[in-house]
Order: C-alpha cells, then sequence, then structure tokens
C-alpha cells in the first residue's frame, strides 16, 4: 500500500498514450508469432517478404487506428462497455484493412488461416489487456489512490447534475469536496455541501489540495469567473467550465466546432455530415440493394406480379409522392397491396382495413410489399435503414404539431429504421406515437454507425419471422 501511496503521487497521464501504444504494439507482435506457429507450425515462414509486409502493415494500421480520434483514451468517467466497444470496432476495422490488402494484391505466402488466428489471439489479448487494466486502475481507486478532489462553483441544477455524474461510480476516481455560491437556487435540489461563497474559495482550494474546479455559473457572472481564473492559475488548479446547453437544447449529444479561434455550439452529432461515413453508407447501400435486386428478384417477382394480377384489378407496383432526405419529394414504390381507391394518398392503413387485400396483407405482414423499394436505394433515393419515409400530407400534418419533426429528413429515408425495430411502425393513432418514432430516428441520426445499420437490418430479419404486432 505505501507502493501505491507513493505512485498515486506522480502523474503518469502525460506517458499514457507512449505507453498505450507500445503495449498495444507488444500484444500485436505476440499474436503474429503465435498466429505463425499455429497457422504454420514453426515461425520460419514468418520471414517470408509478403508476410513482413503485412505484419509491418498490421502495426502501422492498428498505430493509426489508436491515434485516429483518441482512440487511446481511457477517460475516468467513461463505463467500461464503452472502452471494449471502442476497440471491438477498432479490430473489426483493422481486420477488414488487412483481409482487403492481402486479397487485393493476391499474397499467397499469407494463409487464410493464419490470419484466422491472428486475429483470435490479437483479439482475446487486446481484450484481456484492457478489461484487467481497467479492473486494476479499479481496484486501486476503490483503496483510495489516485483520486482527483475537485469543487463545483454554483449551487444550482448544472452543477448538481455534474456532481451526480462523476459520483455515479467511486472507481471514477473523483472525491467531491463541496458547492460554492453566494446563494443556493431554491428551486435546485442540491444533495451535496455547501462549503462557502466566492470569497471562500481560494483559501479553500489551498487548506484542502483541489485538483479540479468546475464552474456551474451563468455567464452573467462574468467577473467572479474571471476571478476564479485567476484563482485556479495562481494556485495550479485545472478549471472546467460546464455551459447549461439545457437551455438551447434537450440533446445530450451537442458538439463545439472551432471555426478559426471561434467556438460553435451544434445541437447534435450527425456522422453521416462526414464524407467517409456517407460514402461507406453509400457503398453499402449499393452493394446490398445490388445483391437484393440479382438474387431475390429475378424469382420472387415473377410468382408476386402473377398473385397480385390474379387477386384484383390494378397496376403492380403502387408508386407514391413520399419526404425524402432535405424534405424533397421522391417516387417511392411498393408492391399493391389494397385495391385501388382514391384514400391511398391521405389515409394510413389500419388494423382490419377493408382497402388491404388478402395477399396484400399476407406482403404487408412480412414487409415483402416493401421489396421493390431497393430500386430507390440502389438509384439514390433511399437507404436500406434510415428513417421511414411518410406521405407528403402526413409530413405537412406532423411538421406543426411536432417542433422537431423534420430533423428526421436530414437523413436518407430508410426500408427499415431504428424505430421500427423497436417497435413503432405502422399506424400512428395518435400523436404520441409519432413523437416516439421521431424520438428513434433523430437518435439514429445521431448515433449512426455502419455496424448499428447491421444490426438493424438482422433485427428486421428476426423481427420477419417472429411476426409484429403492428405490421398491418
Amino acid at each position: 500500500m505505501k507502493t501505491l501511496n507513493k505512485l498515486s503521487g506522480h502523474n503518469f497521464s502525460r506517458y499514457f498514450k507512449l505507453l498505450f501504444v507500445v503495449w498495444d504494439l507488444v500484444l500485436l507482435n505476440i499474436s503474429i508469432l503465435l498466429s505463425g506457429v499455429a497457422g504454420f507450425g514453426s515461425i520460419d515462414k514468418l520471414f517470408l517478404t509478403q508476410v513482413q509486409t503485412v505484419s509491418l502493415l498490421s502495426n502501422l494500421v492498428w498505430i493509426t487506428l489508436l491515434l485516429y480520434n483518441d482512440s487511446f483514451r481511457i477517460v475516468r468517467v467513461e463505463p467500461i462497455e464503452s472502452i471494449l466497444k471502442r476497440t471491438i470496432k477498432k479490430i473489426a476495422i483493422h481486420s477488414a484493412f488487412i483481409t482487403i490488402f492481402v486479397v487485393f494484391l493476391n499474397y499467397t505466402d499469407v494463409s487464410k488461416w493464419c490470419l484466422i488466428y491472428f486475429y483470435y489471439f490479437f483479439f482475446s489479448l487486446i481484450i484481456i489487456s484492457r478489461y484487467l487494466s481497467i479492473r486494476l486502475l479499479m481496484y486501486i481507486r476503490t483503496q483510495g489512490y489516485n483520486f482527483k478532489s475537485y469543487i463545483i462553483v454554483g449551487a444550482n441544477d448544472t452543477g448538481e447534475r455534474m456532481r451526480k455524474t462523476l459520483s455515479t461510480n467511486l472507481t471514477y476516481g473523483y472525491r467531491f469536496l463541496g458547492f460554492f455560491d453566494e446563494k443556493v437556487d431554491p428551486f435546485a435540489f442540491i444533495s451535496g455541501p455547501i462549503v462557502g461563497d466566492f470569497n471562500d474559495v481560494e483559501e479553500f482550494i489551498i487548506a484542502r489540495n483541489v485538483d479540479e474546479m468546475y464552474v456551474a455559473l451563468h455567464i452573467d457572472n462574468i467577473s467572479v469567473i474571471n476571478n476564479l481564473i485567476r484563482i485556479c492559475e495562481h494556485n495550479m488548479v485545472r478549471i472546467k467550465f460546464i455551459p447549461d446547453f439545457q437551455l438551447y437544447t434537450k440533446s445530450s449529444k451537442v458538439e463545439i466546432l472551432f471555426h478559426d479561434n471561434t467556438p460553435v455550439l451544434t445541437f447534435r452529432r450527425e456522422p453521416l455530415e462526414f464524407t467517409v461515413n456517407r460514402i461507406l453508407k453509400k457503398g453499402f447501400d449499393v452493394c446490398f440493394s445490388l445483391a437484393v435486386i440479382l438474387l431475390i428478384f429475378p424469382w420472387l417477382f415473377p410468382i408476386l406480379v402473377l398473385i397480385i394480377k390474379l387477386e384484383s384489378p390494378g397496376p403492380v407496383f403502387f408508386k407514391q409522392q413520399r419526404s425524402g432526405r432535405d424534405n424533397q419529394a421522391f417516387a417511392c414504390l411498393k408492391f399493391r397491396s389494397m385495391r385501388v381507391n382514391d384514400l391511398s394518398d391521405s389515409k394510413q392503413a389500419g388494423k382490419g382495413d377493408s382497402r388491404i387485400t388478402k395477399f396484400g396483407a399476407f406482403m404487408r405482414k412480412t414487409s415483402i410489399d416493401e421489396l421493390p423499394q431497393f430500386f430507390n436505394v440502389f438509384f439514390g433515393n433511399m437507404s436500406v435503414v434510415g428513417p421511414r419515409p411518410h406521405m407528403i400530407n402526413h409530413t405537412k400534418q406532423y411538421t406543426d404539431l411536432i417542433n422537431n419533426y423534420l430533423v428526421r429528413q436530414y437523413a436518407k429515408p430508410g426500408i427499415t429504421g431504428w424505430a421500427q425495430v423497436n417497435g413503432f411502425r405502422g399506424e400512428t393513432k395518435e400523436v404520441l406515437d409519432m413523437e416516439n418514432r421521431v424520438e428513434f430516428d433523430i437518435w439514429y441520426i445521431e448515433n449512426w454507425s455502419l455496424l448499428l445499420d447491421i444490426r438493424i437490418i438482422i433485427k428486421t430479419v428476426v423481427n420477419i419471422f417472429q411476426g409484429e404486432e403492428n405490421a398491418y
């Protein structure tokens, strides 16, 4: 314990990035050696030119992935699940890149089994290493070491939210010493101690060896804030500000961008605004839709066309103007599942709707009627995954009823979506039903990833076979 106490007095964070990268490279190269033994029976073939090239590239790619977007970070308040999830994502990207490289250059000396063994060992070693290092850090903190002491200036809802966040888990390594304010917000539930006012801050941080100060004051208190900055910098206390974004938006994922030196607040993250992500999603959409068109349509289309024509008179396809990305209208395709009627552009299909044909009910239940939308995806009007496109009339109606409704139009509409796999599909009888759908659609826009799209597609297929209550 004396050793831990001595070590906790040193700041190792400045060396953490280097140690993190070096340790990962050690594990990566151990995995290469183990894969050589498992795949080749010895390490002799690891010295072949092609194998050495791939080994070097593996090291360089992993270093790039670690340095990109601060992937080496382990923030004190970040849950272990988030750290492991981020690591798994990087390994998946690494494996995809190396596999494409080997296949494209036709590296015959690199065995596919050797690659499989490598990623098995690397994945196991990295995940175990991450988990054990985080657990060790948590153990050290539960023993009372490696803590940061902090105070919050501003006894209000904003300050209390920060206190709760840092106090959620003792293993985060934060020790709260108290609030400072001239007066307590009478409408705020403050559970921490009020240890003084603004004039008591400097004396307190000197006496109690404070590491960090969080300022939760309104910008109107600019003179007080400037004085707090002076006090912190004079006493080597790191000062952090908590801007109350809740005054502007309910979004929990606001971002700050810098235009030169001017900070600009954006209400939400939009991963699909990045060119790389758009290209990735577009490539996935084209490949996926083309696979469906070539593999499924040639044999299934003739059968569906025949049944639809025999059951009721009218066209095989139902074409309807719907709201797309940026609220631009487009012609959405479906197999016709209703008898021809004059209400199709204004009235949603409901349970037991007399307009729906018998085979149409089966198509809607199994989502077969949506298959022609893969042509919409291929031609760029839609995406495989995204907010479901609504009728033009409904978009106009709900835009007036729900303030953030049109935010869902930031993305291309999809054949399936996050709202649909979470039960919000079909008829929206109440405004609340649409509000819930919009909430899930906006969450999808803010949290998009290719893995999320794949997850939604898998869940959609599972739901089709299990049956959905609102599919009618």
